[in-house]
């Protein structure tokens, strides 16, 4: 688990691909403080297990489910990325709950600057992506916990304005029109969203609860 605050930005060392298999390496400092084998580091978003490590830098491997469905698959040696470590219990929680369970990608459709903020606008490559994002809700995009300023259905898109401190201390600073970016939705609005879907498509069942059922287990009498 996550809280989408990045610790700093590192840099792809090595990709070796078999396939859409993946083994990573990414130089790396402050995460490197306390790294361990089988640690969770986030990697733009995703959750990824350390396999070897040295001083300057952690090793992970990508199956072919990440290559898929998130952007690393794009990355090149130097490439910059949003490194995390797994949130510690106790610790201060500045962003909100991140799974790095990433649930697919959106193109940067527009960047835009507004006073002192950065607006990107996002468009979701699959529709069904944009159903749990609502305006003032979490969204974590490229494992940056973010809030969602609009989302205009009609065009299949939403907004996030991005702080001078978020824009400098991640790889959002480089992301311009067209690129390619992980999204992982709210978890409290993909599991309502789940649930909803659900319910449409199974038939009505009688509730398990019923006045025998109370009876018999002595909370009626009669």
């Amino acid at each position: 688990m996550f809280t989408g605050l990045i610790e700093e930005i590192g840099k792809m060392r090595t990709i070796q691909r078999q396939g859409e298999a993946m083994v990573i390496t990414v130089s790396a400092h402050k995460i490197m403080d306390d790294v361990k084998l089988g640690d969770s580091i986030s990697v733009n978003g995703v959750c990824l297990t350390v396999i070897s490590f040295d001083r300057n830098s952690v090793t992970m491997d990508a199956i072919p489910e990440t290559f898929r469905h998130t952007n690393l698959h794009e990355l090149k040696p130097g490439s910059p990325v949003n490194l995390e470590r797994a949130m510690v219990a106790g610790g201060r929680f500045g962003g909100h709950l991140v799974q790095g369970h990433v649930d697919g990608t959106g193109m940067i459709r527009s960047r835009t600057a507004e006073a002192n903020a950065v607006v990107f606008t996002i468009k979701p490559h699959r529709e069904d992506l944009l159903r749990p994002v609502v305006p003032q809700g979490s969204i974590t995009l490229d494992g940056i916990s973010l809030t969602v300023v609009d989302v205009a259905h009609d065009s299949g898109t939403f907004t996030v304005s991005i702080i001078p401190h978020t824009l400098k201390e991640t790889v959002l600073q480089q992301k311009q029109a067209g690129d390619t970016i992980n999204i992982e939705n709210d978890i409290l609005g993909k599991y309502v969203d789940h649930l909803l879907a659900f319910r449409t498509r199974a038939p009505a069942r009688q509730s398990g609860l019923t006045e025998s059922v109370l009876r018999d287990n002595g909370f009626m009498l009669g």
